[in-house]
């Protein structure tokens, strides 16, 4: 028997293409029921721009989990019915991308040089269906600027030694502890976090 939401439009089983916690609790708190399966795809940077980078980005993750779970579901005889979710972050300072540190010294360089001033956060989504055996998408990108006030390098050790830089582009989490480093954010506070939840929404109507 098939299952209907609210809309009385047929339940699809909605991915995460993730294993960012933010971003888990981000799809929770709109109300979404889903599973987590995290893109084991190598990242790709391509792209002429911050947006077109995080677009394509999105796009790897959200592509490779979507064949994937395709693979799963034809060996089993079925077909697929899913709405797989991908997204990725970066950090834009002075024209430079910022990804996630690989050392501690790395987050210490990108902190001193985030420090007392502006950048930019920028993160893609991709939005992937597939139904009746046909795949659509909708990707597309926001972006903030957050402020930082300045620190000195005890405060940024100390900082990093709270163990929250590793897995964060631009080596900070804004959720976290840094937060009292945050003078101001001009744009959606979500984007930073991650995912923008409002134009996430948007998108996901022409699906559901």
């Amino acid at each position: 028997m098939e299952t209907k939401n609210a809309t009385g439009r047929k339940e699809r089983q909605i991915v995460l293409a993730s294993a960012s916690p933010r971003r888990r609790a981000l799809l929770a708190l709109m109300g979404l029921t889903f599973q987590v399966l995290p893109s084991e795809k190598e990242e790709i940077v391509t792209g002429d721009s911050p947006e077109e980078i995080v677009k394509n980005l999105s796009f790897q993750k959200a592509e490779d989990v979507t064949a994937r779970l395709s693979r799963t579901a034809q060996e089993d005889g079925q077909e697929p019915d899913v709405i797989v979710i991908g997204s990725d972050t970066i950090v834009v300072c002075d024209g430079d991308v910022m990804g996630k540190p690989h050392t501690e010294e790395e987050a210490f360089a990108m902190l001193q040089r985030l420090q007392g001033r502006s950048h930019v956060v920028y993160t893609g989504v991709t939005v992937m269906s597939r139904e009746n055996n046909k795949i659509t998408h909708d990707t597309f990108a926001k972006s903030a600027v957050v402020t930082v006030h300045a620190m000195d390098d005890a405060e940024i050790r100390a900082y990093i030694a709270k163990g929250e830089s590793m897995d964060k582009a631009g080596a900070y989490g804004i959720q976290g502890s840094f937060a009292v480093f945050v003078d101001s954010v001009e744009g959606e506070y979500n984007t930073v976090l991650g995912l923008p939840v409002a134009a996430l929404y948007q998108a996901l109507k022409r699906f559901l």
